[in-house]
């Protein structure tokens, strides 16, 4: 790569994080507790239905 070529990485970027970090009072927010505890419920019901043989 020369010297006086600017590859616009960081500035193609810039508008994507501007993007994703706005708050949107419309959007649905779940709290990370419950996604974590959703898994943990998840994981423990596909345990107990595979000691069962479903």
């Amino acid at each position: 790569m020369s010297r006086g070529q600017n590859s616009g990485g960081l500035m193609s970027s810039a508008g994507l994080v501007r993007y994703f970090d706005a708050e949107d009072r419309n959007a649905i927010r779940i709290d990370p507790k419950t996604v974590v505890a959703f898994g943990v419920l998840f994981g423990f019901a596909v345990l107990v239905l595979n000691a069962i043989g479903i």
